[in-house]
């Protein structure tokens, strides 16, 4: 059951920086995105198209994706949680468009009433004219059910509640559901759990895991999604990224660590893990810490290279 083949969504150019304090060029963003498709990456989340208001750190979004030279077969995705933000996506020319959005709605009625003000239904029901003109314009849609496995508010997340939302997001005509662990609370059986009830809506190829390393379960979570067959996942270089909203949530499972972890099994990624341990290294000291992926500051060890504390 354990497939041979496994996609990686790199998530660190969006999902990883947006939260950043400092703010982070666009060149650096730009140059980042690179580096990502010469390791290999093919599917890359790069940017946000949200009110600057909010979230400051992705105000330069059109100049990130009018400026990556995109290479043959690589993919772009962008959130876009509006109307107003899908807009701005597609204002550039046709050959700058990303090729899917990304829009997200919590499993518990707690993390979004106290985020968004409004329930899941209503919240998901906003997306309905996003997902249509998204397909209009020939693009994919891609959902993250965010607090899958747990709520900073609420505590449990129940699997029937997941399921709630996963045809909710079928209803609209969402075409990907991914299953987020947003806190990071989330063990393996929890997982599969979560991840059953996805499958009961959409088919293998359309159901990813997005998880949260916070208390060391990101990998034997995905290797319980692929005791399932699901063979998409989320990752951020150097493990950049956290949830705001999710006091002591660390970031996403690391890019380096997942490839390191799947080339060990013999499972195709495409990916260059010495490449992206070089890119986690790069971009790690320009934010002024070391990585935090565990096989990225082991391998830069063993080149005797020094890891920033």
């Amino acid at each position: 059951m354990i497939p041979s083949a496994v996609t990686l969504v790199e998530v660190g150019a969006r999902d990883g920086l947006q939260n950043e304090a400092q703010p982070v060029p666009a060149a650096t963003k730009i140059a980042l995105v690179q580096r990502l498709q010469a390791a290999g990456s093919r599917e890359i989340e790069v940017t946000s198209f949200v009110s600057p208001k909010w979230v400051p750190q992705m105000a330069d979004n059109a100049e990130v994706l009018a400026g990556i030279a995109r290479s043959e077969g690589v993919r772009f995705s962008v959130l876009t949680p509006n109307l107003k933000g899908l807009e701005a996506a597609l204002a550039a020319p046709r050959a700058l468009w990303p090729d899917e959005v990304v829009v997200f709605g919590a499993a518990s009625e707690a993390f979004s009433q106290r985020n968004i003000n409004c329930s899941i239904a209503e919240s998901v029901e906003r997306f309905r004219p996003v997902v249509a003109a998204a397909h209009t314009a020939g693009l994919k849609v891609r959902a993250a059910i965010s607090c899958a496995l747990g709520c900073p508010y609420q505590g449990e997340v129940t699997p029937d509640a997941v399921e709630q939302v996963v045809r909710l997001m079928k209803d609209i005509g969402v075409d990907h559901c991914g299953i987020a662990d947003t806190i990071g609370v989330g063990t393996p059986r929890r997982v599969q759990a979560a991840l059953e009830r996805a499958l009961k809506h959409y088919p293998l190829a359309e159901v990813s895991g997005h998880f949260h390393d916070t208390y060391g379960q990101a990998l034997a979570n995905i290797l319980a999604a692929l005791e399932l067959g699901v063979h998409t996942f989320d990752t951020s270089i150097a493990g950049l990224g956290g949830c705001p909203y999710a006091k002591g949530a660390t970031g996403n499972v690391a890019t380096e660590d997942v490839v390191f972890m799947l080339d060990g099994m013999g499972i195709a990624t495409g990916l260059d893990l010495a490449a992206l341990v070089d890119t986690g290294g790069w971009i790690s000291g320009l934010l002024g810490r070391a990585p935090v992926s565990r096989a990225g500051k082991a391998l830069l060890a063993k080149r005797g290279l020094a890891v920033a504390a």
